[in-house]
């Protein structure tokens, strides 16, 4: 018989072990597509998604969120090793192996894989455009400043994705939440890169502040974060949407502003509240105004 004490010590490294690869994929960073993809799933469906395709869309988000963050660190791990930053991480140190980010990756794939094929025939197609998108992030900040730019458009296609779930077609009323989204995560990846300017310029990682400095790269950011609120408030006309959501836009506009007065005030210790922390909210938020304007009494759906 296998002794209790054997089963807990079992038990007890694998659960590290998973503490530790949720940490290096920051698992809670999923809070940043999941909640827009969530939106277009209700938009499209009126609020009345078959729950089979909420659950496989789930799947998806989270699989090719944390596989592609976990790819990330992998492809990386020399690159985070190098910086001061950064070599903190769990991987550089080593306090997760890579062979079990390997496999943590592998499973996340096949997830992902799985959940498409159970969706329609488009969105299993479109897996290897997904799969280029995401395995192709991580080596384009070794040749381009627009690297901020392919993350914000591999993000985003956890929206362009809920949507096709649904019908298993293009449609132009699904391209502004998706616009929203690339250019909302592009623009506060610009301002995280903040802190490394000037490892990346010594160590030849191009990134929009390596290339143009801080008060260019918050320029570029806040035209970003602009174009993403015009194009969140889109929506308003391709979907029967009323004021609930306007003000949720407002909001995040309001958010928004406040991470640039942040990242603005040049102290790099407010960072990662500025690109991280505040908008782990906005995304929630948005969710949150599109459900009352949806399931609150009058509203255009019928509810």
């Amino acid at each position: 018989m296998i002794k209790a004490s054997g089963i807990r010590t079992v038990v007890g490294r694998e659960l590290k072990r998973g503490q530790g690869i949720s940490r290096a994929v920051m698992l809670e960073h999923t809070l940043f597509s999941l909640p827009l993809a969530v939106c277009a799933f209700l938009l499209e469906s009126g609020g009345r998604p078959a729950l089979s395709t909420v659950l496989w869309i789930i799947v998806a988000v989270f699989a090719a969120r944390n596989g592609a963050n976990a790819l990330n660190r992998l492809i990386d791990r020399k690159i985070d090793a190098e910086n001061p930053r950064t070599a903190g991480r769990d991987l550089p140190t080593g306090r997760v192996k890579v062979q079990d980010l390997w496999i943590f990756t592998a499973v996340c794939g096949v997830l992902f894989v799985v959940a498409a094929a159970m969706l329609n025939p488009l969105c299993l197609m479109l897996v290897p455009v997904g799969a280029v998108m995401i395995g192709g992030y991580s080596f384009t900040k070794r040749f381009t400043w627009l690297c901020h730019f392919w993350l914000g458009v591999t993000c985003s296609a956890a929206v362009m994705g809920s949507f096709l779930a649904l019908t298993g077609r293009f449609e132009i009323r699904y391209f502004p939440l998706t616009m929203a989204a690339a250019l909302w995560i592009a623009g506060f990846d610009i301002i995280y890169a903040l802190q490394d300017i000037q490892h990346d310029r010594a160590h030849g990682i191009h990134s929009v502040p390596a290339r143009f400095g801080r008060k260019g790269a918050l320029a570029i950011a806040a035209l970003s974060h602009l174009g993403a609120v015009f194009f969140f408030g889109v929506n308003l006309y391709f979907f029967p949407l009323r004021g609930w959501f306007a003000a949720g836009i407002a909001l995040a506009a309001l958010i928004l502003a406040a991470e640039h007065i942040l990242a603005w005030k040049g102290d790099v210790k407010w960072i990662p509240l500025a690109a991280y922390h505040l908008n782990q909210i906005l995304s929630p938020m948005v969710l949150l105004f599109c459900l009352l304007d949806i399931y609150l009494p009058g509203g255009l759906y019928g509810f």
